[in-house]
């Protein structure tokens, strides 16, 4: 497996990011080892809050909640998924499957050997993430979902040639079209088909696929320029992208694409998992909107929960929103 491992010396003063690295080697699926880095932050016997982010962010998205939590007592990590931040990168894209990110964050989780976890979850992060909750729940003392879902194939069999013939057809949008697109139609999780497929082609093939700006564009409160350039520093050049290109395709949206079995067992675990789950969605989220209703119909944890809409928050609403996402964590 080719790899790519982003220099240090892009990462050095980051604005609000002073967190110091740390790395542990997981098993790359062919014999061979990937480094995953990740933040630890806060008292060594202290509650510990496990932040997954999604897709095309890394750990820096959380760099505001981190020491609010820890000021609460908080043990706090906060993983860079393999392809993002200081994690290393595979450089194909046929790399990255949904399996091998579940079983690269196992593999994580198992070596840190983590439990009575508080996970808070959003984008990918949350089909991550909750995979693990499923496969786990031992380790898991509740969870906080925000602007995520777990797919499970939403289109029967007898549309996939329909769609996919659309696919080909749809042309690659800019991002203020793509926006506007996503902002149009939504009933959940992940918006429409449609809508998802227009991600995926863009995120696949736009020569305009700027990290920084994907983040800034569904943020609901301007960033600024050094935001943003933090946001790319894990991405030199378009050979470190492979990952966030990737995930949208990975989205078992198609009833015959792989891990439509595996979240729909998951699912499964879940309607048993009766810890608090706490669905804390944003009121602005274009992607995600109204995809709390199937959790809070189906995981019995809901009922122990007090769930919320986070105010004046896009789909990244620990960037929008630090302060309400850590209050959610702290009330769960």
């Amino acid at each position: 497996m080719e790899n790519l491992q982003t220099h240090d010396e892009y990462f050095v003063e980051l604005p609000d990011y002073p967190f110091p690295p740390n790395y542990l080697e997981v098993d790359d699926t062919e014999g061979g080892t990937l480094r995953m880095h990740y933040l630890v932050e806060g008292p060594v016997d202290g509650p510990v809050v496990l932040l997954i982010h999604g897709q095309p962010a890394w750990s820096y998205l959380y760099r505001h909640m981190i020491p609010r939590l820890v000021d609460q007592g908080y043990r706090v990590y906060a993983p860079d998924l393999i392809g993002f931040g200081r994690s290393d990168k595979p450089a194909c894209p046929e790399d990255y499957t949904y399996a091998r990110h579940v079983a690269w964050m196992t593999d994580w989780l198992a070596q840190l050997d983590l439990s009575d976890i508080k996970l808070f979850c959003q984008d990918w992060g949350s089909m991550i993430g909750l995979r693990l909750v499923a496969a786990f729940p031992e380790r898991f003392a509740g969870v906080v979902l925000s602007n995520g879902a777990m797919v499970d194939g939403a289109v029967p069999f007898g549309l996939n040639w329909f769609l996919r013939r659309l696919s080909s057809r749809i042309p690659v949008l800019r991002k203020e079209q793509l926006q506007r697109r996503f902002e149009k139609s939504a009933n959940a999780p992940f918006t429409s088909v449609p809508g998802m497929l227009y991600w995926r082609k863009f995120c696949a093939e736009s020569t305009d696929f700027d990290i920084g700006n994907v983040v800034a564009e569904f943020a609901g409160k301007p960033l600024t320029d050094a935001e943003i350039a933090a946001y790319n520093a894990p991405y030199p050049d378009d050979t470190y992208k492979a990952g966030a290109r990737r995930f949208p395709s990975l989205a078992p949206i198609f009833l015959d694409e792989p891990e439509v079995a595996e979240n729909r067992a998951a699912w499964r675990q879940l309607e048993q998992f009766d810890k608090p789950f706490m669905c804390a969605f944003s009121d602005a989220d274009p992607v995600t909107r109204g995809g709390d209703k199937r959790f809070l119909q189906r995981v019995p944890g809901c009922k122990r929960a007090k769930h919320r809409t986070i105010q004046d928050a896009g789909h990244f609403v620990q960037q929008d929103a630090p302060e309400a996402c850590v209050q959610a964590i702290l009330e769960l």
